[in-house]
């Protein structure tokens, strides 16, 4: 028989993983399906917890681990979130949208999955909780692998923090799959492009899908940077993305990056 705990408070929820490691459960979009037969160990379901669903500007903003992928499409963002927003309107079906939160899709930790590289484009940062305290590390640092994340089983993720130089310019999310909607990414792509007088004077470009984790390319991060928006998509080259995937593949993934750093910077 499972184990179930429900908390409503934060430190009750933390008191709990304090006491052994727990299933943790929120939207279940991604859990259930992989439980199989039974979810087993006992679990920990934070969708009662308070202050998790809250989408908060200050020093850049702060997305609450519980917020859905359909408030993250409905929220009024700026231009750098638009990447994201496109994103949350591809994870799955409305059903799925409507209780998959962002913590979720994180700590799940699938290669596709597809919040992972407009949040790496807008330098995310995970806050982690425990019961002996707080601490943040940048996504990129804590997605670790396939289902593997930096998270100790005594932690919780509570939000996501983008700093305040990273709400700057426009984001663009593109995807490529088997059909248009309700499919796993063969590739997917992010960028966030800011630009002055037609010149790019930041970008960040990621990829998923292609490699054990989503990543950042840094190599084509350089190759725009300072260059004109005009003809700017020409400027990616297929050997900066190489080694992401198949030679195979690398054509598609040339040809997606082309077109979403055409679009941001558009």
């Amino acid at each position: 028989m499972t184990d179930y705990c429900r908390p409503l408070h934060l430190e009750d929820a933390l008191a709990l993983l304090a006491d052994g490691p727990r299933m943790v459960l929120a939207g279940g979009t991604d859990l259930y399906p992989a439980a199989g037969a039974g979810l087993g160990t006992p679990v920990l379901d934070i969708s009662g917890l308070a202050g998790m669903r809250e989408i908060e500007a200050g020093e850049g903003l702060r997305i609450g681990g519980g917020v859905t992928w359909s408030e993250i499409a409905a929220a009024k963002l700026p231009d750098a979130f638009a990447g994201l927003q496109q994103a949350a309107v591809q994870i799955g079906g409305r059903q799925i949208q409507n209780v998959g939160t962002v913590a979720g899709n994180i700590c799940n930790a699938s290669p596709a999955a597809d919040g992972v590289p407009p949040l790496l484009t807008l330098d995310a940062q995970v806050e982690l909780a425990s019961a002996s305290g707080r601490r943040r590390v940048p996504l990129a640092d804590f997605v670790l692998g396939p289902r593997r994340t930096a998270r100790a089983t005594d932690e919780l993720v509570l939000a996501l923090h983008v700093p305040a130089p990273a709400v700057a310019g426009k984001g663009v999310f593109l995807k490529l799959g088997a059909r248009a909607h309700l499919v796993i990414s063969i590739v997917s792509v992010a960028v966030r492009c800011v630009t002055i007088g037609g010149i790019v004077t930041e970008i960040t470009v990621a990829v998923g899908a292609c490699s054990p984790v989503p990543c950042r390319v840094p190599a084509v991060e350089a190759a725009l940077t300072g260059a004109a928006v005009a003809g700017l998509a020409a400027r990616v080259r297929p050997e900066d993305l190489a080694a992401l995937s198949t030679a195979r593949r690398t054509s598609s993934v040339t040809a997606l990056v082309r077109r979403a750093v055409e679009r941001a910077a558009s």
